[in-house]
């Protein structure tokens, strides 16, 4: 039978971080180790995402240790990964209160680099006690204008080369034009930063920035993460973020294809994301139909080892036979696989309208 229902692409990406939103996914019978920890499975678990057809995938990461353990720093995973893989975005979390804006703008445009223009950067702000103790400082009076600031520096650090700074010419011995590297003198309410950036603007020009909704006011991001309590509330709350301008909007949606392993949603506490439970072929129907009001979703499997296997052998294909998912091009940058212009330079816009 075919369907009424709007068509247009549906960006899927996936969380990667640990062993899966289920608070007993550690404990399932014949797991790997969690990737956040093991390299080769860091590797193998995003490659598989990659030949499944996911648009991009995401790494979780937090200012505190792991209880009883320790994870790799979210944008040295991506770093790994860019490098064995040639398609997928890679998108780390990034927290800005436990952060030097100048080295968290030079990192994550070295990861833009490696990656040849397919990295983005999920906009954390974590301000526990906890977290703000392992830099020691104290918390934020104005949390949401701190925020809006360092996104803010970023941004102008990303501009303060030009695209064409470096020339490399071999019979002057100059490896840029000094006319395109921009200072860049910030002052916000809390910090001060200088600038030109060590590292040439990324290839994006800037990087596909994420944030959660309740960031999205003071992060202006590229890319809205909007959660739910079911699908309608998703789909609503979709809508609120599309009328408020967010270029793209995401559903966060926790996937359960395999209930009973673990106890399916029992002892699993909401976090804010909408949940679905059940079989493949239902989530792909369920896909479907929040495409007519969603530019992507970001899948939060239950349990890495069983979930996203399942997503790519029967979900994913599933939605390419219904002509809603569209996997990453070879050689192209994430903006341009999202549908994102890339953004002028500030200073060369400027220069223009000064000649």
């Amino acid at each position: 039978m075919t369907s009424s229902l709007p068509r247009r692409t549906l960006h899927v990406a996936v969380e990667l971080d640990g062993d899966g939103a289920h608070p007993e996914a550690a404990r399932f019978p014949g797991r790997s180790p969690a990737a956040r920890v093991d390299p080769q499975i860091l590797v193998d678990v995003v490659t598989g995402a990659e030949r499944a057809g996911f648009t991009f995938v995401t790494f979780d990461d937090a200012p505190v240790p792991l209880t009883g353990g320790f994870r790799i720093d979210a944008t040295v995973r991506a770093a790994y990964a860019a490098t064995r893989t040639a398609r997928i975005g890679l998108a780390p979390t990034s927290h800005v209160l436990t952060a030097e804006p100048f080295h968290l703008a030079a990192q994550l445009a070295s990861l833009d680099h490696a990656t040849h223009g397919r990295a983005a950067w999920v906009v954390g702000a974590s301000d526990t006690p906890e977290a703000l103790a392992t830099v020691g400082r104290p918390r934020p009076e104005d949390r949401r204008r701190e925020v809006a600031d360092i996104v803010e520096v970023i941004r102008r650090l990303w501009d303060s080369w030009e695209d064409d700074a470096v020339i490399k010419d071999v019979a002057t011995g100059r490896y840029l034009d000094p006319d395109k590297v921009h200072h860049v003198d910030f002052t916000g309410e809390t910090f001060s930063v200088k600038g030109p950036l060590i590292t040439p603007r990324p290839p994006q020009g800037r990087l596909v920035v994420l944030a959660a909704e309740d960031l999205a006011d003071v992060v202006r991001p590229d890319l809205v993460l909007v959660g739910g309590t079911d699908a309608e509330d998703l789909r609503r709350r979709a809508r609120r973020a599309r009328e408020a301008g967010a270029p793209l909007v995401f559903g966060e949606l926790e996937v359960l294809l395999e209930p009973g392993e673990p106890a399916g949603s029992d002892g699993w506490p909401p976090a804010g994301r909408a949940r679905y439970t059940g079989s493949a072929a239902g989530l792909a129907a369920l896909l479907e139909q929040l495409s007519a009001d969603l530019d992507g979703v970001r899948l939060h499997p239950a349990v890495l080892a069983t979930d996203l296997p399942l997503l790519g052998r029967e979900v994913l294909p599933e939605l390419r036979r219904l002509g809603l998912l569209a996997p990453p091009e070879p050689g192209a940058t994430l903006r341009a696989t999202l549908g994102l212009a890339r953004p002028e330079n500030r200073f060369a816009l400027a220069s223009k309208g000064n000649a």
